[in-house]
């Protein structure tokens, strides 16, 4: 935990502006088809029914965790007012979810890799994009190419994650979902999609100490940021590509 002094510094920082709301959109249930046939953790493509929920407009960003863990597990040169949280494992984002429902009465949760890849198409409004919201990465999400800062590294100002919805929103007014920071899931990891459950509820039984992580980030190539494609991240593990987006 961080000291008493730094953490007042924190707060004081974060207070202006933070609106301190979740921004739920409701998402209308509905079919689609999951996943490719062009890459192996992809495939095979399959449809799936998923019912309705509700899902955040924008990920969890560094000041709303701090409210409400009193705690930045962000390194000092990266705290960055309105960014998504880096830095947090499965474990913590648990932690987190558990407090924030103790302290609410709802019911937040992760979502799952089928609500989540939904959301990110586009749901009934989907126009089949690749990316959350286009066919063109830069539009939507931060990446590679626009967030690296090329050769000055983090003397450039566009280096790391940027401001929570400061690129387009997809059809269904949601951001970042491609880019920017990894999304935690809930479901565990399996290598592919043979016997995926045709419903959108969490998908159990796979590595247990892995789980889905989807988006892409700042650090990813584009290819790597598309709606369909998925990887994964020990339930320890702890890095500045990964944050979460809430769910209920």
């Amino acid at each position: 935990m961080r000291n008493i002094s730094l953490l007042f510094v924190l707060i004081l920082f974060f207070a202006c502006g933070n609106e301190g709301e979740e921004h739920m959109v409701f998402i209308e249930g509905g079919s689609f088809e999951m996943g490719n046939n062009n890459s192996p953790e992809s495939s095979p493509q399959h449809k799936v029914d998923v019912a309705d929920f509700y899902i955040s407009k924008y990920e969890v960003t560094q000041e709303e965790w701090v409210e409400l863990m009193d705690t930045l597990p962000v390194p000092k040169q990266l705290i960055c007012k309105g960014c998504p949280i880096q830095f947090v494992s499965w474990d913590d984002v648990q932690e987190y979810i558990k407090r924030l429902n103790k302290k609410t009465g709802e019911k937040y949760r992760l979502p799952t890799e089928s609500e989540w890849e939904y959301a990110a198409k586009g749901g009934k409004k989907s126009k089949g994009f690749l990316y959350a919201g286009s066919n063109k990465m830069e539009e939507v999400g931060w990446y590679k190419k626009n967030a690296r800062g090329g050769d000055q590294g983090l003397k450039h100002p566009d280096f790391g994650v940027h401001p929570v919805g400061s690129k387009l929103a997809n059809e269904l007014g949601l951001y970042d979902m491609s880019g920017n920071v990894y999304e935690w899931c809930q479901d565990t990891w399996h290598l592919n999609y043979r016997n995926a459950p045709t419903n959108s509820n969490v998908w159990k039984g796979g590595e247990s100490s892995r789980f889905v992580i989807r988006g892409g980030s700042w650090l990813a190539d584009d290819h790597l940021c598309k709606n369909t494609r998925r990887s994964f991240n020990l339930n320890t593990t702890r890095n500045g590509a990964v944050g979460f987006r809430l769910a209920k």
